[in-house]
């Protein structure tokens, strides 16, 4: 009686020992295990990673909707109403109007400067070449290395021998000259990567250097000025260091001073449920700029690499 073989012949042009076939077979589902653990595991970290961070957020927005003797009485528990009073005192009694006022000026102005002079110095930088090039882009890369502790003392000196000491305009102009380095090294990377065919077409065409920058390029740089723009908010926007330096006056203070003095103040008022609320509406513009421009900043981090 004759039988029939019914296994797959091995084809002999496939170069592989019939000993590592079936080990390469069972390769596959082993990789795709391993792969299935490893995004398990990875995924468990950002959710852990989130609860860390989500939830001082939500705790802080629940406790500035308490009063105070529920604050220490039940820290964890939620409010039995909400206490809209706690924000209305923390906006009018303790000047947080006032201090949102000074910061928006200050940080407006400031970003606003950067953005503009940090583009125009990139876009050179990264285009044009020319004898100290190089130096001069090394130079703000040093700048992103320089302490600001170190230069505290004859910056002080500096901006009072200007007459520009507690005034908003100084403070907008050492947030601009804090800011530049880091934000010419992020744009000069971005500007490389932009394609130089639109600007020749745009000479050729006969616009001068100015408008091809403005009207072309820079709306082109967009997703990168955005990411910048967040990353300078932020920083400029939780500064405390500098405004403690250089700018000493009660009615010119920003929200960092302004939430200090009233962190000090409740150790003789006791209005904590004022505190907490003062700290939320410190952060909400920091949460809300975030999430709005969130998408463009992921954008402007990997158009760089994705070019």
């Amino acid at each position: 009686m004759k039988t029939t073989d019914t296994s797959a012949p091995v084809p002999a042009e496939s170069g592989l020992p019939v000993a590592e076939i079936g080990t390469t077979r069972g390769t596959a589902p082993r990789e795709k295990k391993e792969g299935t653990v490893l995004n398990a595991f990875s995924h468990g970290i950002l959710v852990l990673w989130a609860i860390m961070v989500v939830m001082p957020l939500l705790w802080a927005v629940m406790t500035s909707f308490k009063d105070d003797s529920s604050i220490f009485g039940s820290p964890w528990a939620l409010p039995d109403k909400l206490h809209f009073d706690n924000w209305a005192r923390a906006w009018t009694d303790a000047n947080m109007s006032d201090y949102f006022l000074n910061t928006i000026l200050v940080v407006g102005g400031s970003l606003i400067g950067t953005l503009v002079l940090g583009s125009m110095a990139a876009y050179v930088l990264a285009r044009f070449d020319f004898p100290g090039n190089r130096f001069i882009y090394f130079l703000f890369i040093g700048g992103m290395s320089f302490p600001i502790m170190l230069a505290l003392v004859p910056l002080f000196y500096v901006v009072n021998n200007m007459g520009l000491l507690n005034t908003i305009h100084g403070l907008i102009l050492v947030y601009i000259a804090y800011s530049l380095p880091f934000t010419v090294f992020f744009l000069t990377a971005f500007f490389r990567t932009l394609p130089t065919s639109v600007a020749e077409a745009a000479f050729v065409d006969g616009a001068s250097h100015s408008r091809t920058f403005f009207q072309i390029m820079l709306p082109m740089a967009k997703p990168g000025l955005i990411s910048v723009g967040i990353f300078n908010f932020l920083g400029q926007w939780n500064q405390y260091m500098l405004p403690t330096v250089l700018n000493t006056d009660p009615d010119k203070h920003v929200l960092t001073q302004g939430l200090v003095q009233l962190a000090v103040s409740q150790g003789y008022k006791g209005d904590w449920s004022g505190l907490f609320a003062g700290l939320v509406m410190a952060m909400l513009p920091v949460l809300a700029a975030y999430i709005i421009f969130q998408r463009q900043v992921v954008q402007g981090l990997t158009a760089g690499a994705l070019k």
